[in-house]
């Protein structure tokens, strides 16, 4: 039976008694699914899992993305991404995900982003410690937090959502290689609105769905109001009560709901302290069939 122990923080819990190489049953994915519903973010520590194990598991919970700028991905398997600092022949050889700030993986897509399965190979280590934590933050609780006069102006309101806003701050991180994002790249990729406050299809309650790495506008007010509101919600939704910081073992299989929270990678480790994880994400094709 599998066994679940709630992180005791904002959101989170870590699930075990079950082996993510061998094939989900039914049973075990309603279970799973309604656990990131409830928790958020589920850490499942000491797996074993080649790339297609990954591949095969994540796909269990709806289509595999492919990156739109087509990079670091493991060879024969475009699904599965390299997310690492190391490089070979002074090349890297994964996307670094560190020093992202805080974001919300593909909302700037149609189709939404419903999880990600991120797979801990070697994790860098200082002095016994673990580096390069990966943050959460709770946008369920962040939205019933919100005032209440502010929850009745914004409802029914969306926001327009770019991925080049993303990709551009990325560029200007110290060290980054990655070049500006082609003109087929961003046409494959334009700015896209949603809700502001999103139904999340497991739970059925209204979470907060705007984040600063892709949000740039509400699209019914003015652009002066827009920028204000959108610089409280990125305050408000960071309250230290909606937070859980995960501290990555070798061997984690961790998973999120993009819908319900926000994330970020810690940069706190150097070029010297290899890191390197695979990552698959889910779209939420499944809960939103009519934007496929």
């Amino acid at each position: 039976m599998i066994n679940v122990t709630p992180s005791g923080q904002g959101l989170g819990a870590r699930v075990e008694n079950i082996d993510l190489s061998q094939p989900l049953s039914a049973e075990n994915y309603k279970t799973i699914e309604g656990l990131l519903g409830k928790y958020g973010v589920l850490c499942f520590p000491k797996q074993q899992l080649s790339s297609q194990q990954l591949k095969d598991y994540s796909s269990n919970f709806g289509s595999l993305e492919i990156n739109v700028a087509n990079v670091y991905q493991e060879p024969g398997l475009p699904e599965v991404m390299i997310l690492s600092n190391k490089k070979v022949d002074g090349k890297p050889i994964g996307l670094g995900d560190a020093g992202q700030d805080w974001h919300t993986d593909m909302s700037y897509s149609k189709m939404i982003a419903f999880t990600n399965v991120l797979y801990g190979i070697e994790i860098p280590r200082r002095n016994g410690e673990p580096l390069g934590s990966t943050e959460f933050s709770n946008m369920r609780a962040a939205y019933l937090a919100l005032p209440e006069d502010l929850k009745t102006k914004l409802d029914g309101m969306t926001v327009l959502h770019d991925f080049n806003k993303f990709w551009e701050n990325m560029r200007k991180q110290p060290g980054s290689t990655r070049a500006p994002l082609t003109e087929e790249q961003r046409k494959a990729k334009p700015p896209v609105s949603h809700p502001i406050f999103l139904t999340h299809p497991i739970t059925g309650e209204k979470v907060l769905y705007a984040n600063p790495g892709y949000s740039i506008r509400i699209n019914e007010l003015p652009e002066e109001e827009s920028d204000r509101i959108l610089a409280f919600l990125f305050e408000h939704q960071l309250q230290p009560q909606f937070r859980y910081r995960h501290r990555w073992t070798e061997g984690d299989v961790l998973m999120w709901d993009n819908m319900g929270t926000i994330h970020n990678a810690i940069a706190d480790y150097k070029p010297d302290e290899p890191r390197y994880i695979k990552r698959c994400q889910v779209m939420a094709d499944r809960y939103f069939p009519q934007a496929a």
